[in-house]
C-alpha cells in the first residue's frame, strides 16, 4: 500500500538547521514495501525528487518544488557471526546515535568512536561518518538499495560503494538512482579500545582498561562540549571537510604557521584542521557584516556554522562562501563543503 502525500510542507522539523523551506510533495516511508509502492506509482516522476533521512547533512537554499521522500523504515537484527565479527543489520532509517547504543548495550562494540553523530544510519555509508580514529567503512560489511531504474533490491559491498574520506558513490554517480534502505555492520568479538585522540585520551587517563561504553560516554561529553545541540541552535554539525595535503604542501604551509598542526595520513599526506584554517583567519564566533548575526560561525567550535534564528539557506551558504574565500586568500587551500546544497 503507497503511504500517504501531504502538500506544501514545512521541512523546518526536517533539517537540522531548521530552515524554514517548504516542499511541494512531502511523504514518510517506514517500510521498504512502502518505498517500492511510492516509486512504482504516478507521483513518482512527477517533477524532482529528494530522500532525506535525519536531515543532518542538508542546507534548503529554497522551497523544494517537487517530492521529498524521508525514510522512516525502524528495526535491527543480530545475523550471528562470521568468527571475526558480529553482523548486525539496521533499517535505514534508525537514528545513528541510537544505533551506538542499541549495539553497545547488545554487547556489540565497535561503533563507540561513533556516538553522537547527528543523522540516520542509512546515511552513514554516504558520507562514510567518522570520528576520533574511526570511519564507518571499518565497521561495514554491506548496505541493501532500492534500484530506482529496476524497482530491484541489489546488494553493495564496499568496494561497490566506493568509499573515499566523507565520500562514497552514493554523493556523485549513484545519488539520484538508488536509495539505500538497510545496512550490515561488522562488529569486532575480539574488540579494543581506540582511544589514540588526545581529548579522548585526556578524558581516560584515570581509567586503565576502558570499555567500550567507557570510549562512548567520554566521546560523547567531549562531542557535547564542542558541539552545539540542533535542537537548540540550528546545525549541520562539520560543515567543511578537513582538507588533505600533500607532505610539501604541509611544510611549505607551516613554514608560515609554525603552530599548523597535521594528522599524517597512511599515504604519506597530510590531513589538516579545518577549525584552525577558519579560526586562524578571524570567523570563529562571527557572522557576516550586515547579516543581522542569523549566521554565524559556532564560538566554540569553528567547523561548525549555525542558525542563530530566523536564518535562510542563502545566509548560512552566504557565510560558507565568505569563509572559503578568507582560507583560499590565506592558505591557498579550498575547502570543500559537507552537507547537500539543495
Amino acid at each position: 500500500m503507497p503511504p500517504t502525500f501531504r502538500r506544501d510542507v514545512s521541512l523546518a522539523p526536517f533539517n537540522t538547521f531548521g530552515i524554514a523551506a517548504r516542499a511541494r510533495r512531502f511523504v514518510s516511508v517506514e517500510s521498504v514495501d512502502e518505498l517500492q509502492a511510492l516509486r512504482d506509482g504516478p507521483e513518482w516522476d512527477d517533477g524532482p525528487r529528494l530522500v532525506v533521512g535525519g536531515g543532518s547533512n542538508v542546507l534548503f537554499t529554497r522551497d523544494f518544488d517537487g517530492l521529498v521522500v524521508r525514510i522512516a523504515t525502524r528495526g535491527h537484527r543480530h545475523l550471528g557471526d562470521d568468527g571475526h565479527d558480529h553482523l548486525v543489520e539496521v533499517e535505514a532509517g534508525e537514528s545513528w546515535d541510537g544505533l551506538v547504543r542499541i549495539s553497545l548495550a547488545a554487547g556489540w562494540p565497535g561503533l563507540e568512536n561513533l556516538a553522537l553523530i547527528p543523522g540516520s544510519v542509512g546515511a552513514s555509508p554516504v558520507q562514510n561518518i567518522g570520528a576520533y580514529g574511526v570511519e564507518l567503512v571499518e565497521r561495514f560489511a554491506w548496505l541493501e538499495a532500492l534500484d530506482l531504474s529496476s524497482g530491484r533490491i541489489v546488494r553493495m559491498d564496499a568496494a561497490a560503494c566506493g568509499f573515499g574520506y566523507r565520500d562514497s558513490v552514493f554523493k556523485r554517480g549513484l545519488r539520484e538512482r538508488i536509495v539505500i534502505v538497510r545496512v550490515v555492520f561488522r562488529l569486532p568479538l575480539r574488540w579494543e579500545a581506540r582511544i589514540d585522540y588526545a581529548d579522548v585520551a585526556s578524558r581516560l587517563a584515570s581509567n586503565s582498561s576502558p570499555s567500550a561504553t567507557d570510549v562512548a560516554d567520554a566521546i560523547t561529553a567531549i562531542r557535547r562540549d564542542k558541539l552545539p545541540d540542533p535542537r537548540v541552535l540550528g546545525n549541520a554539525g562539520s560543515f567543511f571537510k578537513n582538507p588533505v595535503v600533500d607532505a610539501t604542501t604541509f611544510d611549505a604551509l607551516r613554514a608560515d604557521e609554525p603552530d599548523l598542526a597535521g594528522r599524517v595520513q597512511p599515504d604519506g599526506r597530510v590531513k589538516l584542521a579545518a577549525a584552525w584554517l577558519i579560526d586562524r583567519c578571524g570567523w570563529k564566533g562571527r557572522g557576516l557584516e550586515g547579516g543581522g548575526g542569523r549566521a554565524a560561525v559556532h564560538d566554540r567550535q569553528a567547523l561548525v556554522l549555525v542558525n542563530r534564528g530566523g536564518a535562510s539557506g542563502a545566509d548560512i551558504l552566504a557565510l560558507a562562501e565568505a569563509i572559503r574565500h578568507d582560507v583560499g586568500e590565506r592558505f591557498g587551500i579550498a575547502l570543500e563543503v559537507e552537507p547537500l546544497i539543495v
